[in-house]
């Protein structure tokens, strides 16, 4: 039962960032460079205490590696805060949760992993109700209510993210290595910062970084994202693989049910539709027979499939 609920509070916080992110923009309350910076920098500095508090000390080396995880974290982040500016809480963890998974999975194919023909039919699920939710002049819920910027900047995130858990995979300490890139990651969005182009205000001006909105961004960083991943890779070695990957298709359901209740968003029924075609082609990728589950366990897979499974929420 505890493990259950620690669960569920991890695939909570990972939805929360996206209700977080919408709430702090949706009103102008800071600026979406703003908010990925303070995540950033707020997650970074919880992390290294988690880190030093256990270890000590922090390693910050890893090589090419580590920079490439570095910067697709940089692209996650600045992508995932300019996308909420239009996109509603569920419908941006949607496409960002498909887009991690099929570009998971085509990383998979690049390295010439052997994928059975579960995980050929689950992606292509998947990638097929992403098409038909973006889909051009369809209505209802289709690309005439999903601005083509804020798709492509969620898009973007869900290539960083996936390219960001794919580099995770080989990581040894989880914790430490996601410290280290956050606190590297936090001049590179600052970076950034200064290369969007100043967004305007609901009622004229600037959108500046008030208050309420620093305080989301704090949230956000502080709690669902770096005291989020600290849970699940406490949780993660104590779940089997499939049920890591089948728990994170909670994610872009509770973020729907957050924006309903506190951002008052109205899925429509398309939206429902390609949910559920989404997450069924997850969950057919994910959930292995059970015979493939044995032998997984006998050859270490497994392991190497919770690793991977680790690093896909947002």
């Amino acid at each position: 039962m505890r493990l259950f609920l620690a669960t569920a509070l991890t695939m909570t916080a990972f939805a929360a960032n996206s209700v977080l992110n919408r709430m702090a923009l949706v009103d102008g309350r800071i600026g979406a460079g703003d908010f990925a910076v303070w995540r950033v920098a707020s997650g970074a500095a919880v992390l290294l205490f988690l880190v030093v508090l256990r270890d000590g000390r922090i390693a910050i080396g890893g090589g090419r590696g580590r920079w490439a995880g570095v910067l697709s974290l940089s692209v996650y982040m600045v992508g995932f805060s300019l996308a909420y500016l239009s996109l509603d809480a569920g419908a941006g963890a949607l496409i960002l949760f498909g887009g991690v998974q099929v570009t998971m999975f085509g990383g998979a194919v690049a390295l010439g992993e052997p994928l059975p023909a579960r995980r050929w039919l689950g992606a292509a699920l998947a990638f097929c109700g992403l098409v038909w939710l973006l889909w051009p002049g369809s209505g209802a819920g289709g690309a005439d209510a999903f601005p083509a910027a804020a798709v492509l900047a969620m898009a973007a995130a869900a290539i960083g993210w996936g390219i960001y858990s794919l580099v995770g995979r080989a990581a040894a300490d989880p914790l430490q290595s996601t410290a280290a890139n956050f606190l590297l990651a936090s001049p590179l969005c600052w970076a950034a910062l200064w290369l969007l182009p100043p967004m305007p205000a609901p009622g004229g001006g600037e959108i500046g970084a008030s208050a309420g909105g620093i305080a989301l961004a704090l949230v956000s960083g502080v709690v669902t994202s770096g005291l989020g991943y600290a849970l699940w890779y406490t949780v993660l070695p104590r779940l089997a693989a499939s049920v890591a990957s089948v728990a994170q298709l909670s994610v872009p359901v509770i973020a729907m049910a957050g924006g309903v209740v506190f951002l008052e968003e109205v899925p429509g029924w398309r939206f429902g539709v390609a949910a559920l075609v989404v997450l069924g082609g997850v969950a057919i990728a994910s959930i292995a027979p059970r015979s493939g589950r044995r032998a997984g366990q006998r050859s270490g897979s497994q392991r190497a499939d919770q690793r991977s499974s680790g690093s896909s929420g947002s």
